[in-house]
């Protein structure tokens, strides 16, 4: 039997961006923040639910309507004049995680885990709405969310420390599983292999990515904001913004990963071809 029955994919929202965040670009992140003029057009923030057997899965949490209706939310002075230059949002009333989930037919109090793929405010943006799941993420970004300087480094600690969650910190083990080469190190998120926490460093020191298996069906790997373009990194570019010598390594994985399993699909959270990508795979297992 198939552990997961459903994938779907679902935006809390727009967002508009730098080209130079998207990548791929030469110029330092501070230098194209500053000089950058224009912006791209309205990508999704892609939140994925995953129908497992154990129950209701997501896959990041999107960004929170409050970050449009309350002026408070972003800190001010410099680091909110960054906060400024890097995205534009856009959230309209029916696109918070509660109501986005009950328009696809699902309860938010039917979610069993979420799994954050890093902590930047348009990942976590669901977490006031999940008091009652698990929320997974990597021990490594739990680290850097409590260095000094949260906020510079694009952590909003008073959005991400909330009371009432149960949060879980993962940590890398052995896998043992040639199907996943290269990766060595992960984590099964319910111990029957269908889903697969790997470690892509790079955007953020603890980012994590997701791999989604299932019998018979292309495998799908979810990997937060290691790229912005699908096509991008499969050409083995990488963003604009990021620990450059990370990033590569991490793209140069998935794409090993990619060429062990040609089938694979790569879901971004800011991509605008993810949901087709998603739709047209699952075409057979409505």
């Amino acid at each position: 039997m198939n552990p997961v029955a459903r994938v779907t994919a679902l935006s809390t929202g727009s967002v508009q961006i730098r080209p130079e965040h998207v990548g791929p670009t030469k110029k330092n992140l501070y230098v194209w923040l500053a000089t950058s003029r224009s912006w791209t057009a309205p990508r999704p923030i892609n939140t994925y639910v995953i129908e497992h057997r154990d129950g209701l899965v997501l896959f990041d949490t999107g960004q929170d309507r409050a970050s449009v209706t309350d002026a408070g939310y972003f800190p001010g002075g410099v680091n909110g004049v960054i906060y400024d230059r890097l995205a534009k949002f856009e959230i309209g009333p029916e696109q918070t995680l509660t109501r986005l989930l009950a328009a696809n037919g699902y309860d938010i109090r039917d979610v069993h885990t979420a799994v954050v793929s890093h902590l930047h405010q348009d990942h976590i943006g669901g977490l006031p709405e999940l008091a009652g799941a698990r929320i997974v993420i990597s021990e490594a970004e739990w680290r850097s969310m409590s260095r000094p300087l949260a906020a510079a480094r694009g952590y909003l600690r008073r959005h991400i420390e909330l009371p009432g969650l149960r949060w879980e910190l993962i940590r890398p083990e052995p896998l043992g599983d040639p199907g996943l080469t290269p990766f060595i190190a992960g984590h099964d998120l319910f111990g029957d292999g269908s889903l697969m926490l790997l470690p892509t460093p790079g955007h953020t020191p603890g980012s994590l990515s997701m791999l989604v298996r299932r019998p018979g069906e292309p495998p799908l790997l979810m990997v937060g904001d290691l790229t912005y373009d699908a096509d991008l990194l499969a050409a083995g570019h990488i963003p604009g913004i990021g620990t450059r010598p990370d990033l590569r390594r991490a793209v140069a994985q998935v794409n090993e990963l990619r060429a062990q399993q040609p089938d694979l699909v790569v879901l971004a959270a800011h991509d605008p071809g993810a949901a087709g990508r998603l739709a047209e795979v699952q075409v057979g297992g409505k």
